[in-house]
């Protein structure tokens, strides 16, 4: 069976932002959102990045590190912006960024950023192929570069 070439997508096809009030009920003794929360988060926008460019079901396969820069208080707006930086065979890689914004001043605060690495599923569950990335400006090749690079690093493991 030869398989058909898939059409190339750009980074904005899959682009998510979600917002979210955190209230008392999702933060610690110090009124921090818990840390679980956020990385919840992070992987429900991740994936629907991934779904959109692969219009497949996806699963979540590794995370990078995560590293909590602020904290975001009770009463802030989280909010979190992701798309597909790299796309493999069968993987892609999600960039995940988020912010805290008092909703009083609209000031925003980096939290922190995200890696996820998904693989798109065919209807038996198997790995399939995911359409490649069309980059098409500066910054977007420098996110494709930066996370083939992690990708290497990745696989040496």
């Amino acid at each position: 069976m030869v398989q058909k070439q898939l059409q190339g997508k750009p980074v904005s096809a899959s682009k998510v932002e979600m917002t979210e009030l955190v209230l008392p009920g999702q933060t610690n003794t110090l009124g921090n959102i818990f840390g679980g929360r956020v990385m919840q988060l992070i992987d429900i926008a991740a994936g629907v990045a991934a779904m959109r460019h692969a219009r497949k079901t996806v699963v979540t396969v590794f995370i990078d590190q995560l590293h909590f820069k602020n904290p975001i208080k009770m009463g802030q707006i989280m909010i979190l912006h992701a798309r597909v930086e790299f796309t493999g065979n069968t993987s892609m890689e999600v960039g995940v960024d988020v912010f805290s914004e008092d909703p009083l001043t609209g000031e925003q605060t980096h939290a922190t950023t995200a890696h996820l690495t998904f693989v798109a599923l065919d209807q038996s569950g198997k790995p399939a192929p995911v359409p490649p990335l069309i980059l098409e400006t500066a910054a977007e090749k420098r996110l494709f570069e930066e996370a083939g690079k992690r990708r290497e690093r990745r696989l040496k493991y």
